[in-house]
Parts: C-alpha cells; structure tokens; sequence
C-alpha cells in the first residue's frame, strides 16, 4: 500500500519520478535534479533507511516497486522518471536471498517501465550494471563495449544475471514502442553515500584501521557526479531502445589504496593476498555467513573477487560520442567520499587527517570546469 503523495504548494510542472532516491546514486541524482530547479518524486519504503531524503523539497510515495500498484501510484502525472532501485548483491544466498534479487530488480523494472506507459509519463532511464554487460571471452581485461553480449555460461553473481534480465526487460519495452534508455554504472564513488556502499564502508574501515590485507585486482570506477551526469545525458540527448556505460577511470584496488591514504593519512596495508588463496578462503565464508549470519556485510565475496580477477575495462566511446559525456577523476570522488564520511563521524580513528575544505569545494577545486549545460528535466527532448 501507498500514502498520498506530498506535492508542495505552487507547483505547476509535472514532477520526475526517482525510484531508489535513498541509494547511492539516486540520492546523488535527486540533488543534482533540485539544484537544476526539477520537481522531484521518490518512491520509498517506510522500513528502508530514507536519511538520504530527509530535509529535500521532494514528493514522497510510499510502496515498493514489487507493487505494481505501488508504481502506477507513484507515476501518476510524471513526466519523466528514473529507475534507480536494485537489490545490489555480491553474494550467491540461499534460495529466499536469489528470489529477492530477481523481484526486486526484474519484476520491479517490468512494473516501473509498465506503470510508465500506462501514466504516459514520457522517457525512462534505468540504471544498468557494467557486470551485466559483455567481454572478450579470451581476454577479460580487453574494453567492453555496449555492443557486448551478457555471458551465461560461466558462473556469475545472481545480480549480474538480474541486471542482465533488467535490460531484457527494457528491450522488450522498446520493442513494443516505449521511450526507455539504460545508463550503465560502474562501480560508484563519492558523497551522499548515507547506506553506505561497498566502497564506502571499504573506505571508512580502511582509514578506521580495519584494513589489513587487500586483494589485487581492478574495475571500472565512475564518480557519483559523473553517473549522475550520465544519467541526465541519456534523459536528453540518449536514442530510446539503447545503452551508454558511464565510467571515470579504471583503477586497480591498490590504486584504490594508494588515493585512500592520500585522503586520510593513514598508511596503505602493504599485505597482498595472493587471489587465489582469497577465492577458497572467501567461498568457504561467504557460504558459512551467508546461512547463518545473513546480515553479517561481507567485502571479499567470491563474486566480487571473480569480477577483480577479470580486470575489466569499459570502452566509453559512444557516450562520448552521443551523448557529450566527460568523465572527471576518481581522485576527485575519493576527496568528496571522504568528506562526506568524515563529517557525518563515520571515521573514528584519531588520526584520520580532516579534509582540507568541505566535500563541494574541494572536489569543484579537483576538477577543471567542463561548462556543461543541461537543460531541465521535465521529460524526454
């Protein structure tokens, strides 16, 4: 069930829809949508953690997107939405874990993208995964591109095959005539990260002196800015019935490393264990934890440390080439990370240095003005 929506006085533009407005990019993309003066809608949970949204001019709907009644509520008189809302997961699970994954982020698109059409509320982004986007089966680290086929026939993560499901799910819609554009995400860095992330909750126990050891490997990382961007592009200039991956740079986990000691001071763990050994010690934890500590967060899983094996790159080209996108620094996203977790007292160790200004001003003073302008989002161009 649903509460009514809360519409503030005055307004008279049709608000855009963000589903996941809590998570790290959907709290991301509703502050960027505000700042551009956008009237903004979130759907929520009441038992979800929403400190994302608290203090935000925003309409609030409450429901879950597994309601399709839920969806259509929250649609009503849209002009444009943001599907952001995924169970994100790097664990196998038991049977109930697997089930969740695929009604949340499957059947949760097929009633979003349908509550769409029905309300005729105009274009629908939705978030992709890079994970369930294609490589070169004999060179995993070559650059993947849009083009790339999902590959089933290895074992893969149950949300990389959802994700994988998710954009069938966008296709068949764009089949039948709807205005649906996937923007593919990698691994998010930066601020308004309130759950926290994988990273994040990485970044606080590394510089709390958590962090002891670390898995080499590398991914595809985008700065929040950069995804929240993309996000956008792909509302206004994207071509319907297509996907764009949006990345800022590949970074290697010690890399990753070397920028979580240059924003906190703290030491970088020199300790590297070798992947191997990590992938048997971190199959027989994951399946303890995950049967009998479910809610126990685990780093390593054995999906994860498959995915840093792979060392994959993204090939950002059509984004740049359709779309305008360009990328900032990683570097940039750590600083802002870091402000965002020191100030909100996620970092007890002592000797964590402060930032050097606030979040906002020292990632504007970390990357060059590009003069991007974007036209409001009242819906598809």
């Amino acid at each position: 069930m649903t509460s009514p929506s809360s519409t503030p006085a005055g307004s008279s533009t049709p608000p855009v829809l963000v589903t996941g407005a809590a998570g790290h990019v959907g709290a991301n993309l509703v502050r960027r949508l505000l700042d551009d003066g956008v009237r903004v809608r979130v759907l929520l949970r009441h038992e979800d953690n929403n400190e994302a949204l608290e203090g935000l001019e925003v309409e609030h709907s409450f429901g879950d997107i597994r309601d399709l009644n839920a969806a259509r509520h929250a649609l009503a008189g849209c002009q444009g939405a943001y599907h952001c809302a995924a169970k994100v997961s790097t664990i196998d699970g038991d049977h109930a874990h697997r089930r969740e994954v695929f009604e949340c982020n499957v059947l949760g698109t097929r009633n979003v993208l349908q509550a769409a059409r029905e309300a005729e509320a105009g274009r629908v982004v939705v978030t992709g995964s890079f994970s369930a986007v294609g490589y070169d089966l004999d060179d995993p680290s070559a650059p993947s591109d849009e083009t790339m086929p999902f590959y089933p026939m290895e074992r893969t993560m149950p949300y990389e095959r959802s994700k994988a499901l998710v954009e069938h799910e966008c296709w068949r819609a764009a089949a039948a005539g709807q205005d649906v554009v996937v923007a593919t995400c990698c691994a998010v860095v930066g601020g308004s990260d309130f759950f926290p992330s994988r990273l994040g909750r990485t970044l606080c126990d590394y510089t709390n002196g958590k962090l002891y050891a670390y898995v080499d490997g590398g991914f595809e990382f985008v700065a929040a800015r950069d995804i929240v961007e993309g996000h956008l592009l792909c509302m206004h200039r994207g071509r319907s019935g297509e996907k764009y991956i949006f990345s800022s740079e590949y970074k290697t986990i010690s890399d990753i490393l070397d920028l979580f000691e240059e924003v906190s001071g703290v030491p970088r763990p020199h300790r590297r264990i070798p992947t191997r050994l990590m992938l048997v010690f971190s199959e027989a934890a994951s399946f303890y934890l995950s049967r009998f500590h479910p809610s126990f967060p685990q780093r390593f899983t054995p999906g994860a440390i498959r995915l840093l094996q792979k060392r994959r790159h993204a090939d950002i080209g059509k984004a740049r080439r359709e779309l305008g996108y360009q990328p900032t620094s990683i570097q940039a996203a750590v600083h802002e990370a870091y402000a965002f977790h020191y100030h909100r007292n996620a970092i007890t160790n002592p000797l964590a240095k402060r930032p050097r200004v606030n979040a906002t001003e020292q990632v504007e003073n970390l990357i060059p003005s590009q003069g991007i302008q974007m036209p409001s989002v009242g819906g598809p161009k």
